[in-house]
C-alpha cells in the first residue's frame, strides 16, 4: 500500500507529527496531488553531500513542477478553477524557494517520506494485538516508545505537582504575611491604655494562634510536596537515564559500528532521522524536568524549610546536567567520515551533525567545528584525558566550519567539503612497524552553548583506536567475507570450503575440518607482518591480490562459479585425476600475488601415466593483453570445466568474437592492395635511389608480417 494512504489514516500524535511536515516549504497539497509521482521517484539515489548531484536534483525540481503544471491544467469545473489557481501558485512558490538549492529540496522530501514511514511502522505496531509476532527491531522501537510515553506521563505529573506546589506556597507567603500584621497589632497594643489593651488583645492573641497552628500544618504539607515533587522526579531522571542508555550506548553504538562496517565492505549503515527523533525526544524532556528542579529550587529559595530537600534538590541538579552532558556529547556524531587512507595535496570531504541542535537551540548561536588530525599515542591520552593540544601531528586546509541549521529537516550540521592534508609528520618507528601501520585520526571539535549559553559543552567527535590485538578466525572470517563481497562486487561470498581454505593458508594447518579453526585467535603479525611459510609474502597480501584480480578481471566467471580458487595443487590433483582427460578448474596461486592458474588432467603417452599439470599463473598483465575466456578458448586441450561441464557452454558468451566476413574481405583487400603500392615503391626507390634492394626486401618483409599480426589479434 502507498505510504501515502497509510498516512492518512493516522490519528493522534501521530497525525499531528504527520501535518507539522509540511508548511510553506513544501505544502500538504503537494503532497496530496502528486503522491504517485513523489513515491516513484529515486530520491535516496542522489547524495546531499556531493554537489555534482545537485543537476540530478535540478531535475528533479523540474519535473516536480511540470507535473503540478500538468496536474493544474486537467481541473475542471467551478471547483476546479480554485485548486487549478493553487497548484499553479504552490508550482510557482516551489520554484522560488529551490532554484538555486535544489538539493535541499531533495533533503526535505527524503525526511518527509522517511517520518511518515516510521509513523505508519508504529502506527501499524501498536496497532497490533499484544499477542502478535513482531521482529525484534519493531518490539525493540515498540519498546523505547512505551519508555518515552511512560517519560510524558511522569513529566506531566511532576509540572501539575509543581504548580500545586507553587500555589499552595503562594497562599503560605500570604498566611505567613497575615500572621506578621497580627503580630505587629500586638505590639502596638501596648502604646494603648490598659482597658483597650484587654479589650483587644483576646481576639488578637487567639487570631495568631490560629494562624501560627494552620502556618505549623501547612509548612509540614509544603514539605511533604517538595518531597515528593523531588522523589517523583528522582523516578523520572532514572527512567530517563535507562532510556538514554538503550539509545545512545545500544542504538547510536550500533549505528556507529555499522559504519565502521560499511566502510569496510559492509551494508550502508542506514539513515539517522530515526535516531535523531528518538535524541530529540530525550533532549526536550531532560530539559523540561531540568527546567522543573530549577522552579523548585527557586521556590525553596523563596520559602526555606528546614529538611533535607535542600541536599535532594542538589544532587537532582547535578544528575540532570550530567545527563543532558552525556546526551550532547554523545550526540556530535560524524556522519560520513573522511577516508580511510589520505594523501596529501588530495581533497577530502566529512560531514559532522549533532543530533539534538534544533531542540536545545544550539542553532540560535552557530557553532564553528575544527578539524586536527592526531596521532594514535595522541588519541589515547586524549582519552585519558591528558593535555596533548600542544603536539603538532600534520596540517589540514579549509579545516574549519561553521554548523548549519536547515529547516525542513531540523538537521545541524558541518559539511567540509574541500579539506586537504598538506603536511603529516610521522613518529620514529622502531622494530617490524612500517608506514602503513602508523595510524592517525581526524579529531573534529566544537563547543556548544546549551539553553541560550546557560549551560556550555566542549565536544569531540571521535572515540578512536579501539582495536583488539588479536581477533577469533569466525570474527575474521566474517570481515574477510564481508570485504570480498564489497570489492568484487558480487553476491557470491566465500563459501565454508573457501574459509577453511584461508585457515589451513594462515596457520599452515592441513586440517579441512572448520571446528577445528573455531576458537583459533589471529594476531596483526600473522595477519599482515610475517610472511606465510616459503612466500616473501603476507597473508593479507595474497588475499589483497586475490580480490584486486577478481575485481578487474575475473568478476563475471566468479559469479557464474566457474572459478573454484580457493584450492591448492594437492586439492586440484586429487579433484582432477578421476575426471576425463582434458577436464580443467581454476584456482589461485600459492606462488604469486595476484595470480590465477589452470590445473587440468592430461594422458601423457610417452610415460604412460595420467597427470594433472598446472600452467603458469596469469595475472593482471596477462589479462590486460587477452582475457581469461580468450585464453582458454586458444587452449584446445582444455576440454571440460570441472567437474563435467563444456568449456564452450561456460565461456563462449565471453569469447571475443572473430572478424566477420566482410570485414575479413575488405582487411585482406586492404593488405592486398596495400602491397601492390610496396612493390611500386620498391621498384621507384631501387630505380632513383642508391638503397640497397636487401634492405627494401626487408621493409617489405616486416610490413607485410605486420599486417598479418593485426588481422590475428583484431
Amino acid at each position: 500500500m502507498a505510504v501515502w494512504i497509510q498516512a492518512q489514516q493516522l490519528q493522534g500524535d501521530a497525525l499531528h507529527q504527520m501535518q507539522s511536515l509540511y508548511g510553506q516549504h513544501f505544502p500538504i497539497e503537494v503532497r496530496h496531488y502528486l503522491s504517485q509521482w513523489i513515491e516513484g521517484q529515486l530520491w535516496d539515489a542522489i547524495d546531499l553531500e556531493n554537489p555534482q548531484e545537485e543537476i540530478k536534483a535540478k531535475r528533479l525540481l523540474d519535473s516536480l513542477i511540470q507535473e503540478l503544471q500538468k496536474k493544474a491544467e486537467h481541473q475542471v469545473g467551478e471547483d476546479g478553477f480554485l485548486l487549478k489557481i493553487k497548484l499553479g501558485h504552490y508550482a510557482s512558490q516551489l520554484k522560488s524557494t529551490y532554484d538555486r538549492c535544489p538539493l535541499e529540496l531533495v533533503r526535505c522530501i527524503k525526511h518527509i517520506l522517511y517520518t511518515e514511514q516510521r509513523l505508519v511502522r508504529e502506527a501499524t505496531n501498536s496497532s497490533s494485538p499484544v499477542g502478535s509476532l513482531m521482529d525484534s527491531m519493531s518490539q525493540k522501537y515498540h519498546q523505547i516508545n512505551q519508555a518515552f510515553e511512560e517519560l510524558r506521563v511522569l513529566t506531566q505529573d511532576t509540572e501539575n505537582d509543581l504548580r500545586k506546589l507553587q500555589h499552595n506556597q503562594e497562599y503560605f507567603i500570604i498566611q505567613y504575611q497575615e500572621s506578621l500584621r497580627i503580630q505587629a497589632q500586638l505590639s502596638s497594643l501596648a502604646t494603648l491604655p490598659p482597658a483597650d489593651r484587654q479589650l483587644r488583645e483576646p481576639s488578637l492573641l487567639s487570631k495568631r494562634a490560629t494562624v501560627e497552628a494552620w502556618l505549623t500544618r501547612e509548612a509540614n504539607t509544603l514539605q511533604k510536596y517538595r518531597l515528593g515533587l523531588a522523589e517523583k522526579h528522582q523516578k523520572t531522571l532514572a527512567l530517563l537515564r535507562k532510556q538514554q542508555t538503550v539509545i545512545l550506548d545500544d542504538e547510536l553504538i550500533q549505528w556507529k559500528r555499522r559504519q565502521q562496517l560499511a566502510g569496510n565492505g559492509g551494508p550502508p549503515e542506514g539513515g539517522l532521522d530515526i535516531l535523531q527523533s528518538w535524541c530529540e525526544k530525550l533532549a526536550e524532556t531532560i530539559w523540561q524536568n531540568r527546567q522543573q528542579i530549577r522552579r523548585a529550587e527557586h521556590l525553596r529559595q523563596q520559602l526555606p524549610i528546614p529538611g533535607p530537600i535542600e541536599e535532594m534538590l542538589t544532587e537532582l541538579n547535578s544528575t540532570i546536567t550530567d545527563i543532558i552532558s552525556t546526551l550532547v556529547t554523545s550526540t556530535f556524531i560524524i556522519e560520513k567520515q573522511p577516508p580511510q587512507v589520505l594523501k596529501t595535496q588530495t581533497k577530502f570531504a566529512a560531514t559532522v551533525r549533532l543530533l539534538v541542535g534544533g531542540k536545545l537551540n544550539v542553532h540560535m548561536n552557530p557553532p564553528q567545528v575544527k578539524a586536527t588530525i592526531i596521532s594514535e599515542q595522541q588519541a589515547k591520552a586524549l582519552l585519558k584525558n591528558e593535555n596533548t593540544r600542544n603536539d603538532i601531528s600534520g596540517e589540514i586546509l579549509n579545516n574549519n566550519c561553521v554548523m548549519e541549521y536547515h529547516q525542513t529537516t531540523g538537521t545541524l550540521s558541518a559539511h567540509f567539503r574541500n579539506m586537504s592534508l598538506k603536511r603529516i609528520r610521522r613518529s620514529d618507528r622502531r622494530g617490524a612497524e612500517s608506514v602503513t601501520e602508523e595510524k592517525f585520526t581526524i579529531l573534529f571539535e566544537s563547543q556548544f552553548s546549551v539553553g541560550g549559553n546557560e549551560l556550555v559543552f566542549q565536544v569531540k567527535g571521535r572515540v578512536p583506536f579501539i582495536v583488539p590485538d588479536k581477533v577469533l578466525w569466525p570474527q575474521l572470517c566474517e570481515a574477510l567475507n564481508m570485504k570480498y563481497k564489497a570489492e568484487v562486487q558480487s553476491n557470491r561470498g566465500l563459501s565454508e570450503g573457501n574459509l577453511v581454505f584461508l585457515a589451513q593458508k594462515a596457520f599452515s594447518s592441513s586440517s579441512v575440518n572448520p571446528e577445528d579453526y573455531r576458537n583459533m585467535t589471529m594476531t596483526w603479525s600473522q595477519f599482515n607482518r610475517e610472511s606465510l611459510p616459503g612466500r616473501n609474502f603476507t597473508f593479507w597480501q595474497w588475499f589483497d591480490g586475490v580480490m584486486e584480480l577478481t575485481k578487474k578481471h575475473l568478476k563475471p566467471h566468479w559469479n557464474d562459479g566457474a572459478i573454484l580458487g580457493f584450492v591448492n595443487k594437492q586439492q586440484a590433483q586429487d579433484m582432477l585425476m578421476s575426471k576425463p582427460n582434458g577436464t580443467f578448474l581454476l584456482r589461485f596461486s600459492d606462488s604469486e600475488i595476484g595470480g590465477i592458474t589452470i590445473a587440468w588432467c592430461v594422458y601423457v603417452f610417452f610415460i604412460g601415466e595420467r597427470m594433472v599439470w598446472n600452467l603458469m599463473p596469469y595475472t593482471t598483465k596477462d589479462f590486460s593483453i587477452r582475457s581469461l575466456a580468450d585464453r582458454i578458448s586458444d587452449l584446445n586441450h582444455l576440454l571440460f570445466l570441472y567437474p563435467d561441464r563444456p568449456k564452450d557452454e561456460v565461456f563462449s558468451k565471453y569469447y571475443t568474437p572473430p572478424l566477420c566476413k566482410l570485414e575479413l574481405y575488405l582487411s585482406t583487400y586492404f593488405s592486398s592492395f596495400l602491397t601492390f603500392y610496396i612493390y611500386i615503391y620498391i621498384y621507384i626507390y631501387t630505380n632513383y635511389h642508391s638503397k640497397s634492394l636487401r634492405s627494401v626486401f626487408l621493409f617489405c618483409f616486416v610490413f607485410k608480417k605486420l599486417i598479418l599480426l593485426f588481422h590475428k589479434d583484431v
